[in-house]
């Protein structure tokens, strides 16, 4: 497949090596300040993204860039009509905008918090602990996440996806805290803190804690590889699904979708 790739900072990098050992060709690299990247375009040019996007004769997009570009990219590159795989994160209050853009252009898209195939399982575990420990009141729950110092969002994406998942197994947390507390906490309240710091690629914990003992789940990246390979996965199978029929266009779908 030809593939551009909007964002070509550390995870552009990777992405393109990857794609390329896996047998897809690199038509364009897009993005605001790398020297190397094929097109540099002005900050906040969406137009410009598109238009170097276009002219590579593309088959597929998969956008990194940034939390302050994300919206002005995807409205430029989906009247293109190509698959969109976009993993940046720091969007989710303007998924119904996209999800409607999609609708009117006929476009196909795909997002998620995170890529990496163990994350995506560690979803599954998480809503299914929340449900079986919901059944014993004397456990509360809460997230925690740390992260690299560059990352631009807080909390991450994946951590408030962990966090929907443990409000979907456990109906009494029906309020997320992303914020410090300054008075106690509320029963139904349920805490999602974070870390910056040095060069973490990702750690993601749910605590269970009762007066008797505590229970962890974690998931620990140990590279960005694992978020870089499935992002180039997701857009095989988008592409794929697409042709077959098994997804329509005028969609914004997730990872629960292709795999």
């Amino acid at each position: 497949m030809k593939i551009a790739l909007v964002g070509y900072g550390k995870m552009g990098h990777m992405i393109a090596s990857l794609a390329k050992e896996m047998g897809h060709e690199i038509v364009a690299t897009v993005d605001v300040a790398a020297s190397d990247a094929t097109d540099v375009v002005p900050a906040g040019d969406g137009n410009a993204v598109a238009e170097a996007v276009k002219k590579s004769g593309a088959e597929g997009v998969i956008e990194f860039s940034h939390p302050s570009a994300v919206i002005g990219n995807l409205k430029a590159l989906i009247p293109l009509g190509l698959p969109l795989v976009i993993g940046t994160t720091g969007w989710a209050k303007s998924e119904p905008e996209i999800e409607a853009l999609l609708a009117q252009t006929n476009g196909i898209a795909m997002r998620s918090s995170n890529f990496s195939i163990g994350v995506n399982m560690f979803y599954k575990i998480v809503e299914e602990a929340a449900r079986i420990m919901s059944e014993y009141s004397e456990y509360d729950v809460a997230v925690w996440e740390a992260h690299h110092n560059q990352k631009a969002d807080s909390p991450s994406g994946t951590a408030l996806e962990v966090a929907r998942r443990v409000m979907l197994g456990n109906k009494t947390k029906t309020e997320m805290v992303i914020d410090a507390f300054h008075d106690r906490p509320k029963p139904e309240q349920l805490h999602v803190s974070s870390t910056r710091i040095g060069r973490v690629p990702g750690t993601h914990k749910v605590f269970f804690d009762s007066p008797a003992d505590t229970i962890e789940l974690t998931h620990t990246a140990r590279s960005r590889e694992g978020f870089a390979r499935g992002s180039v996965v997701a857009l095989e199978k988008l592409s794929e699904k697409l042709k077959s029929g098994e997804l329509s266009r005028g969609k914004l779908y997730g990872m629960s979708d292709l795999f």
